[in-house]
C-alpha cells in the first residue's frame, strides 16, 4: 500500500473508523445528539475527502477495489442519500425508541458496505461490501423493538438475505472452479468466445439471482413489501436509496466489466426480469392501501427499469443509469420523508395508511406540495427530474433497438400513473372525518425536504449538468 493508495481510500477510512469510534463514544456517553451530530460531521467529511480522492482516480487500490470516477460518484450519491436520511432520523426517534444513539452506529457501518460494494472489481470485495451491509441492515431493520412489524420484517430480511448470500457464494465458487480467478475483468475475454461452460454459465446466473434479490426484482421481490412497510421509515428510506444505489453500481460495473449483457442467455435472462419487475411491480400496487407498500412495489417496477438501458449497454446505457439513480434517491427521500415527519406525533408505527393522507393538503399544504412533487416525478412528469429519467432509459432503449423493453416499459409508466395520482386525489380531493393535527417538520427534516424537492426540480428544469457529469463519470463504459 502506497500514499496514494491510502488517499485513494480516503473515504472509505474516514467512514470505516467512524463507526468503531462512535460505538466507543456512545458507551461511554449515551447521548443521542452526540451521536447524530457525529454522524453527519462524518458522512460530510467522507464526502470531502471525495475530491481528495479525484487526483488519484483511477487508481487500483488491491485487486478488490477500483477508485475511479465512476466509484468516487456513486460513493458521493451514497453520502448524499445518507445525509439527507440522517437529517429525517431525530424527529422520528425522539418518539418511537427511548435509545438511539446505535442506530446512528448501524447508519455508518452500512455506509461502509454501500461504498465497499460502489469500489469492486473482484468477487471478495462484493461479498465483504455486501455482508457489511446486510448485517447493519439487520439492526437497522428491527430497531423498533416494541413494534411486531419491524421485527418481523428484519427476520423476514435475515432470511432472505441469507439465502441470497448463498446464492452468491455457490455462484462464484461455481465460477471461480471454472476460471481460476475471481477478478471481474477475467470474465470479459471468456466471454467474448463464446464458450462458457454449463457451470459458469450457471454460476453467473446464480449471482444475477442474487443481485435480483437484493435489488428486489421480480420474482426474487417477496421480501421489499413487508420490510418497506415493518422498518422505522428512515430505515426505508435508507434502504430505498443508498442501498439500492450501491447494488446497482456494482451490478452495472459487473456486467460492463465482464460483457454479460453480450451473452445471449443472461441477455434473455435480463430481459425476462425486466419485463417481470416492472409488470408486477406496477400491478401490485395498483391493489395497496398502504402508502410505504406502494412505494415498495414502485421500487420493484423502478429496478425493472433500470435493466433496460443496463442491457442497451454503452456509455448512453450506463450515463442513463447515473441520471435515473440521482433523480430516484432525491424522490424517494422526498416521499419518505414526509411519511417521517407525518409519523414523528406517533409512539409505534407510521403514518402509512391511505386514509391517514386524505384532505393533508388542507392540514399542511406544504407537506402535500412535497409529496406530489415526488410521486409525479416517481410518474415521469415534466417539470420533474423523473421525466428525464424516463426519457434518457427510454433513448437508450431506442438507440439499442430494445423495442420490447420499450413498449412494456412505457405501458407501465402509463399504469403507474393510477397509483400514484390516487395518493395525489386522496391529499387534495379526499375528505377524512379526522382532525389529526400534523407534526411541524423538525429543522434537520425542513432542510432534507428542502434540498431533495429542490434536486428534483432544478434537474427536472435544467437537467443539462447532471447529463453532463453521469456522461464524464461512465466514460470507462463506451466501449
Amino acid at each position: 500500500m502506497t500514499g496514494t493508495d491510502y488517499m485513494a481510500l480516503l473515504p472509505l477510512l474516514v467512514i470505516g473508523y467512524a463507526g468503531p469510534v462512535l460505538m466507543t463514544l456512545i458507551a461511554f456517553w449515551q447521548s443521542q445528539k452526540l451521536a447524530y451530530v457525529f454522524t453527519l460531521v462524518s458522512i460530510a467529511a467522507a464526502f470531502g475527502a471525495l475530491f481528495l480522492t479525484v487526483p488519484h482516480a483511477p487508481s487500483s487500490v488491491t485487486p478488490l477495489l477500483q477508485v475511479d470516477l465512476y466509484s468516487v460518484f456513486f460513493s458521493g450519491l451514497i453520502l448524499i442519500a445518507a445525509f439527507l436520511v440522517t437529517l429525517l432520523c431525530p424527529q422520528y426517534i425522539e418518539m418511537h425508541v427511548k435509545r438511539g444513539a446505535a442506530l446512528y452506529v448501524l447508519i455508518l457501518f452500512a455506509v461502509l458496505g454501500m461504498m465497499t460494494l460502489a469500489a469492486s472489481i473482484h468477487f471478495v470485495s462484493f461479498f465483504l461490501g455486501l455482508e457489511i451491509l446486510s448485517v447493519s441492515l439487520y439492526g437497522l431493520i428491527g430497531y423498533t423493538l416494541h413494534s411486531k412489524p419491524s421485527l418481523e420484517a428484519a427476520i423476514k430480511y435475515l432470511v432472505l438475505a441469507a439465502t441470497a448470500s448463498a446464492l452468491l457464494l455457490f455462484g462464484i465458487a461455481l465460477v471461480y472452479s471454472e476460471l481460476g480467478s475471481l477478478d471481474f475483468r477475467v470474465l470479459a475475454p471468456i466471454l467474448a468466445e463464446g464458450h462458457l461452460t454449463l457451470a459458469t454459465l450457471f454460476g453467473l446466473m446464480l449471482i444475477v439471482a442474487a443481485f435480483g434479490f437484493k435489488l428486489a426484482f421480480a420474482p426474487f421481490h417477496m421480501w421489499s413489501p413487508d420490510v418497506y412497510q415493518g422498518s422505522p421509515a428512515p430505515v426505508t428510506a435508507m434502504i430505498a436509496t443508498g442501498s439500492k444505489v450501491s447494488v446497482f453500481a456494482l451490478l452495472l460495473r459487473f456486467v460492463s466489466m465482464a460483457q454479460l449483457h453480450m451473452n445471449s442467455d443472461i441477455f434473455l435472462a435480463l430481459t425476462v426480469l425486466a419485463v417481470l419487475s416492472m409488470t408486477a411491480g406496477n400491478l401490485l400496487a395498483l391493489m395497496q392501501t398502504n402508502v410505504k407498500r406502494i412505494l415498495a412495489y414502485s421500487s420493484i417496477a423502478h429496478m425493472g427499469y433500470l435493466i433496460i438501458p443496463l442491457l442497451a449497454g454503452g456509455a448512453q446505457g450506463a450515463s442513463s443509469i447515473t441520471f435515473y439513480l440521482v433523480s430516484y434517491v432525491a424522490t424517494v427521500v422526498a416521499a419518505f420523508g414526509v411519511v417521517v415527519v407525518l409519523s414523528s406525533s406517533l409512539k409505534t408505527g407510521d403514518v402509512e395508511n391511505l386514509d391517514d393522507y386524505k384532505g393533508l393538503a388542507k392540514r399542511n399544504p406544504v407537506l402535500a406540495a412535497i409529496m406530489t412533487l415526488a410521486l409525479l416525478s416517481l410518474t415521469g412528469i415534466p417539470l420533474t427530474s423523473g421525466f428525464f429519467a424516463k426519457l434518457y432509459i427510454f433513448s437508450a432503449a431506442v438507440h439499442s433497438g430494445l423495442w420490447l423493453l420499450l413498449i412494456v416499459g412505457a405501458i407501465n409508466t402509463g399504469m403507474s400513473a393510477f397509483y400514484y395520482l390516487r395518493v395525489v386525489y386522496a391529499m387534495f380531493g379526499g375528505e377524512t372525518d379526522k382532525e389529526q393535527a400534523v407534526p411541524v417538520p423538525g429543522s434537520s427534516s425542513q432542510i432534507a425536504l428542502v434540498i431533495s424537492s429542490a434536486i428534483i426540480l432544478f434537474f427536472g428544469v435544467y437537467p443539462v449538468p447532471l447529463i453532463y457529469l453521469a456522461e464524464v463519470v461512465t466514460k470507462l463504459f463506451s466501449r
